[in-house]
C-alpha cells in the first residue's frame, strides 16, 4: 500500500503462565453485551467452538484423532532431519530446579512432540469442553510458549539494504465467520486470497493450516479436498503448540524453509481465530 518500505511482524506469548479461563467472567459483562446473542456468540469458549464444528460437519471423534497422532508423527520426523533447525534461532536461558539448582540451558527445538502418540491412545482421553463431546486435550493445540518474527519489505527497499528475497507476498484475505463456528475461518478465507492472486487450490505446494483444533483443521481440509501430503507437512499446532500471538509468523517461517527444500514455489498459510474476528 505503500505506506511502509520496512516492517516486522510477529508476537511471543506465554501460555503457560496465564490462567486462559480467568481472562473471561461473565458476571462483569454489561447488559448490552448479556442482551446482545451476537456479543455474547463472541465470548463462546474455543473448545465450545471446536464441538460446534465437529457436530456442524459431521467431523467425528477419529477423525480429528488421526490427524491429532499425523502432526506428533510428522512433526517428529522433522525434528529428527533437522528440517526446523534453520527455522528456529537457539536460546540461552538459566533454569532453576526443584532444589534451588540453577543451570544454563539452551532451548533449540520445540518440546511439544511427543514420541508413541496414536490415534488409538489419543482415543482414550476424556472430552475437555463438554459431556459426551470429541474435542480433548490431546487433538486440540498445546499450552504453549513461544515467540516469532518476519520481515517484510518492499522489493527495493530490500534490495537497497542488501537483505535477501526468501519470498513475496501475493495477497492476503480476511474473511468473517460465525463466531460460533470460528475454526472454519481458513476454509473460506484461503480460496477469496487464492482469488486475489488469480490462482487455484491446484496451484499450491504445501498448506500451513493452523491446528486450532483437529476439528477445524479437518474441515478445512476435507471441505476444500486439499490432498493431506500437501498439508502441514512439518507437523501442526497440536504438535508444535500454538502460543496466540506468534503463530501466524511461526508458519510463515516454518513454510518457506519446506518450499526450498522441496522445490516447491506456492504456499499458503492460514489460521482461525475467535472472539468474532473473523
Amino acid at each position: 500500500s505503500g505506506v511502509i518500505d520496512v516492517g516486522l511482524a510477529g508476537g511471543v506469548e506465554s501460555m503457560t503462565m496465564y490462567n486462559m479461563a480467568s481472562s473471561v467472567d461473565p458476571a462483569k459483562f454489561s447488559t448490552q453485551i448479556v442482551d446482545n446473542k451476537l456479543a455474547m456468540a463472541c465470548l463462546v469458549p474455543m473448545g465450545m467452538t471446536s464441538e460446534n464444528v465437529a457436530e456442524a460437519y459431521k467431523i467425528s471423534a477419529d477423525k480429528q484423532n488421526t490427524m491429532a497422532a499425523l502432526s506428533h508423527t510428522k512433526a517428529l520426523a522433522a525434528q529428527r532431519q533437522g528440517l526446523f533447525d534453520e527455522e528456529i534461532v537457539p536460546v540461552t536461558a538459566q533454569v532453576k530446579d526443584k532444589e534451588g539448582k540453577v543451570t544454563t540451558a539452551v532451548v533449540k527445538q520445540d518440546e511439544g512432540p511427543r514420541e508413541g502418540t496414536t490415534t488409538e491412545g489419543l482415543s482414550k482421553l476424556k472430552p475437555a469442553f463438554k459431556p459426551g463431546g470429541s474435542t480433548t486435550a490431546g487433538n486440540s493445540s498445546q499450552v504453549s510458549d513461544g515467540a516469532s518474527m518476519v520481515l517484510l519489505a518492499r522489493r527495493g527497499a530490500a534490495k537497497k539494504m542488501g537483505l535477501p528475497i526468501l519470498a513475496r507476498m501475493r495477497s492476503y484475505a480476511v474473511v468473517g465467520v460465525d463466531p460460533n463456528l470460528m475454526g472454519i475461518g481458513p476454509a473460506v478465507a484461503i480460496p477469496a486470497a487464492l482469488e486475489k492472486a488469480n490462482l487455484t487450490l491446484n496451484d499450491v505446494d504445501i498448506f500451513e493450516i493452523n491446528e486450532a483444533f483437529a476439528s477445524q483443521a479437518t474441515m478445512t481440509v476435507e471441505h476444500l479436498k486439499i490432498p493431506l501430503e500437501k498439508v502441514n507437512p512439518k507437523g501442526g499446532a497440536i504438535a508444535l503448540g500454538h502460543p496466540l500471538g506468534c503463530t501466524g509468523s511461526r508458519q510463515i517461517a516454518t513454510l518457506l524453509p519446506e518450499l526450498k527444500r522441496t522445490n516447491g514455489k506456492l504456499g499458503v498459510v492460514s489460521m482461525c481465530i475467535g472472539t468474532g474476528m473473523g
